[in-house]
Order: structure tokens, then sequence, then C-alpha cells
């Protein structure tokens, strides 16, 4: 245990509300009242907490921002090349422009860029553009998307609608009750679903906002029959990248599938944990930017440009994609085999570089937070998901899966013993949201 990192977790909670800035950093997601919480230092696949002592990171990997690793020596060297020459000034750095082309030419169906920090806001921003391009209100959407108002409205409805979402329990609490009925969601490969959100709102219908894949591949039906309904009722088609970008590819996943969307939105390994999201569409689409108002200063500050452009650079001359699909691959295999020797049944979803794995038994939560704290006792940050970075090579995959399968041969006796509650020397892990006390 970090006693360092758990006292200061003490005292943020007494000032920070939630703990932590970002739901999936906080410890109770892990291994309440164990987990390291804070780091010292992160250097490749390794990260070191507060009281010194040094992980293996095979679980989030920077919550799937780090795709080349921690402290890529090229993206930070690129970083501090452009903190020398300045990172803002009254005029705009060059770099912005370098970054669009880049943008534009990993993906030739698109003609316009606009850049931003973070992936909430920028999904944010296409929502802004869809809207004043189509003069429309009503949004139709698959999957997670972030905090802004226009996401959690769909709760305003009915409190349960963002609830298989990814996160459960989310409420809409601060969110204008004016905006209730605008939200429309559906279901991964459910094309019926969409197609009934089409026939009853598709005069009103400004876009249709999906992850092209997440813990499953699209079907072809699916992902060609959103694309065929957007064309139908004019509505703007919005791919939602922040996750699935630069993971199976240099670009868009959407790529792989042959489907192209109108708008498309990056964010986290853009730029290899530096802030830095960007939007890229249709130039009838996105020039609609320019009919309403979408501005900040900080999107014009350089070190994100710098460390896009030098991510992005390196991505493609390495064929990162390639070595992440193997990476993951090898760890969703090693679950699987771990799970039939030792008869502990799991179910594995989710693309090779995003790979997730769940107990199929019942105190499943219980018993993936005991996988986690044996992990940790092991040197491993670990949960029951594995993000591939470049920077992860077979021996850490082989020290990981030696871990694995000595761990799940001993939940199985623990299960068998009815002692799982008994090894946990700490609560339950969360899921989902929850306030916390």
């Amino acid at each position: 245990m970090s006693k360092r990192g758990q006292e200061l977790y003490r005292r943020a909670r007494q000032i920070i509300p939630g703990g932590t800035q970002l739901l999936s950093k906080r410890p109770e997601m892990f291994l309440p009242e164990q987990w390291p919480t804070y780091f010292r230092q992160a250097k490749g696949a390794e990260v070191v907490d507060l009281d010194g002592r040094t992980y293996l990171d095979m679980s989030y990997a920077g919550i799937g921002a780090t795709v080349l690793g921690f402290a890529d020596p090229d993206v930070d060297g690129a970083v501090k090349a452009a903190i020398d020459k300045g990172t803002m000034a009254t005029l705009n750095c060059e770099e912005e422009v370098e970054l669009a082309e880049l943008m534009l030419e990993l993906h030739p169906w698109a003609q316009m860029a606009r850049f931003s920090r973070a992936g909430g806001e920028a999904l944010t921003i296409a929502i802004r553009i869809a809207r004043a391009a189509t003069k429309r209100e009503v949004i139709a959407f698959c999957g997670y998307h972030g905090w802004h108002d226009w996401y959690l409205s769909a709760n305003l409805a009915e409190d349960t609608a963002l609830d298989g979402h990814l996160l459960s329990g989310l409420e809409p609490k601060g969110v204008p009750r004016g905006l209730a009925g605008l939200m429309q969601p559906f279901h991964f490969n459910q094309v019926e679903e969409i197609e009934k959100i089409a026939a009853e709102y598709g005069s009103r219908l400004a876009a249709i906002v999906m992850e092209p894949v997440r813990s499953s591949e699209p079907t072809p039906e699916f992902i060609r029959g959103v694309r065929r309904i957007a064309d139908e009722t004019g509505a703007v088609l919005v791919f939602d990248e922040v996750t699935s970008g630069f993971r199976l590819n240099t670009g868009g996943a959407h790529l792989v599938y042959g489907v192209e969307p109108d708008i498309a939105v990056f964010a986290k390994a853009i730029s290899n944990g530096y802030p830095m999201a960007a939007v890229i569409g249709r130039r009838q689409v996105m020039d609609a930017a320019q009919d309403t108002f979408i501005s900040s200063t900080a999107w014009t500050e350089r070190v994100g440009f710098a460390a896009a452009l030098a991510t992005l650079r390196k991505h493609r001359q390495h064929k990162v994609g390639d070595h992440l699909k193997r990476i993951g691959g090898r760890v969703k295999k090693g679950w699987q085999d771990a799970s039939s020797r030792v008869g502990l049944p799991i179910d594995v979803t989710g693309i090779a570089p995003l790979g997730h794995f769940q107990f199929k038994i019942d105190g499943a939560q219980e018993l993936r937070t005991l996988f986690t704290q044996m992990m940790l006792d092991r040197g491993i940050l670990a949960s029951g998901s594995f993000y591939a970075m470049y920077a992860h090579n077979d021996a850490h995959v082989d020290r990981y899966l030696e871990a694995v399968s000595d761990i799940f041969g001993e939940l199985k006796k623990a299960v068998e013993n009815r002692s799982v509650t008994q090894l946990l020397r700490g609560p339950v892990a969360h899921t989902g949201f929850s306030r916390l006390t």
C-alpha cells in the first residue's frame, strides 16, 4: 500500500469535490483504501508512486491517452522545443496549420479541421456545428460522449437512459430541464433502434453520434445502416473517435470499416497525454462553425499542436497500430487461456488494443477487486481492462500473463472456499458513478 498516496488522497477529498479531476482515476474505481492514487514519475510502461515503489502499468495507460508510452522522448522533445520558442503570443502558431493538413491527409474524406484541448469539449463543438449546419436540435447517440449538458440531458427524460453507455448512475443535476427530450439513445449494433428514432424525429434530427467501435466490432449492417439513415434524414453523422482513434491504424478506426462520417472527433491518443483534441469534417458541415461562436484562448497555445504532430508522425513511421493490436491480442488470449486452465469463467470483449474481461460468476465485482489487489502485491497496476501502448513489449506481457495465470488459480480457490471477501483488505471497487461521502 502507498501510505503517502493514501494520506494525500484523504487530504484531497476534503478540498476537491469527488477527490480527483477524472472519475476514471478515482482510487475507488480500482482498489479503495489501497490504490497508490498518485505518481511521482512515469516512463515507458512503468509508474513510480509517492513512496518510490515502481509498478508495471497493465491497466488504462493514462486512461487511453499515452498511446506511445509515458514520457515518450520524441514527443517530450518536441514539446520542450515548443516551450523554448514560446507557447503563446498575440499571433497564431504555425503548427496548427501543419496539424490540420496532417489530419486531413490521414482522412481524405474531410476538408476542414478545428481544434480544442479535451474530448468532451470537442464533442460539444461537433454538436454545435451539427446543429448550426442543420438548424435542428435533436441528437441520436450511442456510447459515452463526455460530461457536457447536451449529453447528460438524456437522463432528464429517463434517469436510466445513459445506463449501458459506459457509465451508469449519472444524474443530470445542474442540467437545464428545458433540454429534456432532445437526446435519443440507441444501442450499438441495433440498427432497428436508430431506424425507430429516425422515423419519429427524422425532420428534427441534427446529428447521429456514435463510437465506430468499442466493446465489440460493428456489423456491416449496423455501421452502413447508420450512414444510410443519416443521408436519408439529412442528419450529420459524427464518429466519436476519442477512445478508438489511433488504436487500429494511424487515423480513425472508421477507416478500417470503410464508412465515412461527416464529422470525426479525436483526443486522448492524438498527442500522447498532452491536452489536444481535433474536430475534422466535410466542408459543407464544418463551415457552419462560422455561423455560430466557437472560440477559446487555450485552443491556440503551441504545446498541444507540437505534441500532436510529434505523436502522429511517430505513430505513422513505426506502424504503432500494428504493435498495439499484436500486444493487445496476446493479452486477450492470455486471459482466455488462464480462464480455461483453471475453470474460472470470464467474458472477454473489446478490440485487441483496448481489451476488457469480466468474471461471469456471482460476486464478480468483489472478485475483480481481489484480482487488482493481488496484482498490486506483485507490482502491477491492473484492473479488468488493458490499454496497449507502444512502450509495452513482450517481456511486459510475459510477466503480466504469468501473474494472471497464478492469480486466476488463487481466485478459483477463493471462490470454491467462499473466502473472497475475507481476502480483501479494503472495500469493494465502485462500478459506474457514485457520489463520495
